[in-house]
């Protein structure tokens, strides 16, 4: 692989890419390499970046596209990651506010297509009531699967569904928003001062609470319950027309089924694809699902439900 040339590997993510940063003549770039899912990684990825920066939002350029060899190469945003600027630092919500200013701008993305680097559109699909659901249920494939007999299993399971059915079905807002999925900390970095998002190939049109609840209980970085409440009701401020029950509500419900789906993905990516370094990460999931657990009536049933089953959890 003779693009591979004057680059260097370096730290991947939950993806089946490989990133290596290439150096030539004081110019570095990013090569994205994906063998398999590449239309996603590869296509997708690109056409969201593209998307954002039509929208004045930071987001990797493309400067190559080998999509036959299986990679592109986009900017390199460096090695700065918010998260790294925030582990060591107390004042987090300063930065938290910036973030939101944001994430108040990708909220206001209306596009819902755009030309991929073949020439075709690509239209963002919406955040169904079934890709939300399959989502929280990888916490039975992988998570429960991995730690209960099959009798007690098959019980659980067959409970489980029916909950987050039920859950899936009390959201009240529309999916109507731009929401890129995983928009936390380790996915944005600082550039010349700017903020930049990188990994948005996942972007959908879904529940506006999503996002919010993706950075406020990101299982990666550790928050007070005080700073949470700060940086939610800062947001809420900079919100017209807002229905704040019932975005509550589902900013509630949005971080638990999250936080379980997270629990079941950490638990893939240890077991099938020994990436061993996520496991330590699921304790906090759950702190996080037990936190907001009780917050909300709707959710009620999967406390008991969690509670009966994983009670060193749920309390």
């Amino acid at each position: 692989m003779n693009y591979l040339k004057d680059t260097k590997m370096i730290k991947g993510d939950a993806s089946f890419r490989k990133f290596f940063r290439k150096n030539y003549k004081n110019f570095s770039s990013i090569i994205v390499y994906a063998n398999k899912d590449k239309f996603k990684n590869l296509l997708i990825y690109d056409a969201i970046n593209k998307l954002l920066i039509k929208n004045k939002i930071l987001a990797p350029k493309l400067y190559s596209q080998h999509y036959k060899k299986n990679f592109i190469e986009i900017e390199d945003f460096g090695k700065q990651s918010i998260f790294k600027i925030l582990r060591n630092k107390k004042n987090k919500v300063f930065y938290f506010k910036k973030i939101i200013q944001l994430l108040n701008k990708v909220q206001k993305v209306k596009d819902r297509k755009i030309k991929n680097f073949n020439g075709e559109n690509y239209f963002i699909p919406k955040y169904s009531e079934k890709i939300l659901y399959n989502e929280t249920i990888l916490f039975c494939e992988w998570y429960v699967e991995k730690n209960f007999s099959k009798k007690i299993r098959e019980k659980f399971v067959k409970q489980f569904k029916k909950i987050v059915r039920k859950l899936v079905s009390k959201l009240e807002l529309k999916n109507n928003t731009f929401v890129h999925r995983d928009f936390h900390v380790s996915n944005l970095m600082m550039v010349d001062k700017k903020i930049g998002m990188i990994d948005n190939q996942d972007a959908l049109i879904g529940n506006k609470a999503y996002d919010l609840a993706s950075l406020i209980d990101d299982v990666r970085l550790k928050t007070s319950q005080e700073d949470k409440k700060k940086i939610f009701d800062f947001y809420i401020r900079n919100q017209k027309k807002l229905e704040k029950k019932k975005f509550k509500n589902d900013f509630e419900i949005l971080s638990v089924l999250r936080n379980l789906k997270i629990i079941g993905i950490f638990t893939r990516l240890a077991t099938r694809d020994n990436k061993k370094n996520y496991i330590k990460m699921i304790p906090y999931a759950w702190e996080l699902i037990n936190t907001r657990i009780h917050q909300n009536e709707e959710l009620e049933s999967l406390k008991n439900l969690l509670n009966e089953n994983f009670k060193k959890k749920i309390k």
